[in-house]
């Protein structure tokens, strides 16, 4: 579950600014991603990986990711899958030729059903694809399950090196309420199994849910916290559109509550020693999120998978490409070498607000710079608005960082909003 009170681009899933050009068909060939444009790139940013395995055990009725339960029968046709992975990888290597991969985050559904073989085997065909620096970080998703924690030493054999657990919440009155397939005690075991097998680890909790008090909500981050994470991403539960909960709204804390809640698992992450270093994310010295940093900074990610999504940088442009979204569809057209959907080539004037929306959910935002290098557009494209978002105490000054101040981390939507295209 993510955050999406706040649009963003997380693990592999692009947001698509206003007045963007309707997407074209199918990806371009490289000569056409490398003709003049009017944006003008130094350097190219640094370059993750996301990996996209769809299924899932049953799907959760908050979720509105592209996920889907395995309902044949029998085993995941992983071979099948792995298969279309590597089509799909082989396609789109001319589009990053030479960039080395900083981090690779396998997302889903729910990537713990695959056999630790499979992500062995899927990590090799990467290994053997992209040049990865010598610390990529390698994240793989996992449910508390008996099932998947089983297989929680042999994914670390494979090659993952950071497990990031769907706990959302240790109480069983809740997990129901959320449609999770597991308990408090299969969530307490599954952290202590990722704590002997991993040195960083992250839990995904929740708050703000069905019925839930003031008292309930702290619990939960205190259970969490007593496992002593070295990560923790804390969401507010919100209600999707095209979900189940959308459909049928659970009773949910009013919006005094919610943002009471916000504050309180705040505090108490932070004094147990996390940073707070995201909007939803805390983190231990040296341990946040490698591969969400470069989301957060505007870095490039190439998706494959069912659904995934990429943002890629050329020269003078920089284009945002979707996978087809059905696994089947997905395979089926990854092997014919045209697993790109739709493409869109990212609109210059929609650039400002797109970098935003990302760099300024970091607290301590990111170096003015920044925006240059990874736009290719001058630094006057944002004065007007950067004036404004300070000369209402949203934003700090000087202007050698574009950071949020206490009070404009707090309402980032009105300083996002100063930054939308006109």
């Amino acid at each position: 579950m993510k955050p999406k009170h706040i649009p963003i681009v997380e693990a592999g899933a692009a947001s698509v600014a206003p007045g963007d050009a309707a997407p074209q068909r199918a990806a371009q060939s490289l000569p056409h991603y490398m003709r003049p444009g009017t944006l003008q790139f130094q350097s190219l940013p640094p370059l993750s990986l996301y990996v996209h395995l769809p299924w899932c055990l049953k799907k959760c009725p908050y979720c509105d990711f592209n996920s889907h339960e395995w309902r044949a029968g029998g085993a995941i046709p992983e071979q099948a899958y792995l298969a279309a992975l590597r089509a799909d990888l082989d396609a789109a290597l001319p589009l990053v030729w030479g960039r080395r991969v900083i981090s690779v985050f396998i997302g889903g559904g729910t990537p713990s059903l695959f056999s630790p073989e499979a992500i062995d085997q899927l990590i090799t065909d990467v290994r053997a694809r992209l040049p990865l620096v010598a610390d990529a970080e390698i994240t793989l998703e996992a449910n508390p399950g008996t099932f998947e924690q089983d297989r929680f030493a042999a994914f670390a054999q494979a090659g993952v090196n950071r497990l990031s657990i769907g706990v959302q919440s240790f109480n069983d009155d809740r997990l129901r309420a959320l449609g999770r397939v597991h308990d408090a005690r299969q969530a307490h075991d599954a952290v202590a199994e990722a704590a002997r097998h991993f040195a960083s680890f992250n839990l995904d909790l929740m708050f703000a849910l069905p019925q839930q008090d003031m008292a309930g909500c702290k619990a939960d981050v205190i259970e969490a916290l007593a496992h002593q994470p070295p990560h923790l991403s804390l969401y507010q539960l919100t209600l999707e559109p095209n979900t189940l909960f959308a459909r049928q709204p659970p009773p949910l804390p009013d919006d005094d509550l919610g943002a009471d809640m916000q504050h309180a698992v705040a505090d108490l992450a932070e004094a147990a020693g996390l940073q707070r270093y995201e909007v939803s994310a805390y983190a231990a010295a040296g341990h946040s999120c490698r591969h969400n940093l470069n989301y957060w900074q505007f870095g490039d990610y190439l998706g494959i998978g069912a659904g995934a999504h990429s943002k890629i940088t050329f020269a003078h442009r920089i284009v945002r490409q979707t996978r087809w979204r059905h696994p089947q569809r997905y395979s089926e057209q990854a092997e014919r070498a045209s697993a790109v959907e739709t493409e869109v080539e990212v609109a210059r004037r929609d650039l400002p607000f797109e970098f935003m929306l990302n760099a300024l959910r970091l607290r301590e935002g990111v170096p003015a710079e920044l925006f240059t290098e990874r736009t290719g557009l001058p630094p006057s494209t944002i004065h007007q608005a950067l004036q404004a978002a300070q000369s209402q105490r949203l934003m700090v000054e000087p202007d050698t960082r574009l950071q949020t101040t206490p009070l404009g981390f707090n309402m980032l939507n009105n300083v996002l909003e100063l930054f939308l295209p006109e």
